[in-house]
């Protein structure tokens, strides 16, 4: 029977020390404050009484061997334990170049956070009584060496003979990709697809089969608590993306026997050199949206002509922002009916039409 207890979530924290940083201008996401952001989440968090804290990859900028140490360094430093996965960006070769580590590589700069002495890169603990954390890599690379998001045949055997033996234990999976779609026909969708689990029903089927309820995931960069028949795929936003959140979430009894699993979102509101900076980053989140949204309009399923989608693309310039905000409503879009349909379906609406906000508080029931 696992007790009641608290814990953390900070996503995509894509580290990059000032030597480090990558000057793209078109990217999303401010990596200028990644450090400064962790060590405000850092603060708050010293502060509570937290069992333990995950973080479902994309740790670093691009695998940087000096940002993983970095990492490794600060870590080592807090007051509760951590488990750490890879993301995408964290290995994105498999061997070692003048920029990033090799692909298995990863665990010897994590040893303390969840790898101990396994060479793979994925592992279980045990992280209280009647309580499993299991922690899968979906970072694979094809026959071309494109890497791809996917969990192998050999992990998801050995996910089925670890589960086979979880007896009356909460079991906690924590996995880069989502497993379930975060926005309309995101396993389809050309722009959305790569952040989706390739292989999500197999491991969906699996989870399933031996009752497990509860994914903590990352990767899109949004704030969204997806849920398909049975299974929670909660994923969090990045540390370095408007709006800079990161979640707080207690697992308790209540005095009828059920469940619960209470979540609470916090967002990083300034750093030093960012002192406003939930108003500077959704503004350089809008600054940058023009392309993005001209790619999204005139592919499937809109297929729009490139002027009427470069005319439409201005009035968006907020879109990716709610989304990534969680809870978002899209009720006053001026756009022909159908476009009008499209966009309102990526909002927080049940299906009954009435708004389901349960993006960044809610308490589940499990």
């Amino acid at each position: 029977m696992a007790p009641n207890f608290r814990f953390a979530v900070v996503s995509d924290l894509h580290i990059a020390l000032p030597e480090t940083i990558w000057h793209h201008p078109s990217r999303f996401h401010l990596v200028e404050v990644s450090i400064p952001a962790l060590e405000s989440v850092f603060e708050h968090l010293t502060q509570l009484d937290l069992d333990f804290l995950l973080l479902p990859g994309d740790l670093t900028q691009h695998g940087e061997p000096e940002n993983h140490l970095w990492l490794q360094k600060r870590l080592s430093k807090l007051p509760f334990p951590t488990y750490v996965i890879p993301g995408n960006h964290d290995v994105p070769t498999l061997t070692a170049n003048n920029q990033s580590i090799a692909f298995r590589d990863f665990p010897e700069y994590y040893r303390k956070f969840g790898y101990g002495d396994s060479q793979n890169l994925y592992y279980t603990r045990t992280l209280l009584s009647g309580v499993r954390l299991i922690a899968l890599n979906s970072n694979m690379f094809n026959d071309q060496g494109q890497q791809i998001g996917r969990v192998d045949a050999e992990q998801l055997h050995w996910l089925e003979a670890t589960l086979a033996t979880v007896k009356d234990e909460l079991v906690l999976l924590m996995i880069h990709h989502n497993i379930i779609e975060h926005i309309p026909h995101q396993a389809r969708h050309p722009m959305a697809q790569r952040y989706m689990l390739e292989n999500a029903p197999q491991l969906l089927e699996i989870l399933r089969r031996y009752g497990v309820k509860l994914v903590f995931t990352g990767h899109l960069h949004v704030q969204d608590i997806a849920y398909e028949d049975g299974i929670y795929d909660i994923t969090t936003g990045s540390l370095v993306s408007y709006p800079h959140p990161y979640r707080v979430m207690e697992y308790r009894q209540d005095n009828y026997g059920r469940h619960w699993l209470q979540v609470q979102s916090y967002r990083v509101e300034s750093t030093p050199d960012f002192p406003r900076l939930q108003a500077y980053s959704r503004k350089w989140m809008g600054d940058r949206s023009f392309p993005f949204l001209v790619k999204l309009l005139t592919l499937p399923p809109l297929n729009l002509p490139i002027s009427q989608a470069e005319a439409l693309a201005p009035s968006l310039r907020e879109f990716w922002a709610n989304i990534a905000n969680g809870d978002a409503l899209f009720t006053d879009f001026t756009a022909p009916v159908h476009l009008q349909n499209y966009f309102q379906a990526y909002g927080a609406i049940a299906p009954d039409g009435t708004p389901n906000l349960i993006d960044n508080h809610i308490s589940l029931l499990l």
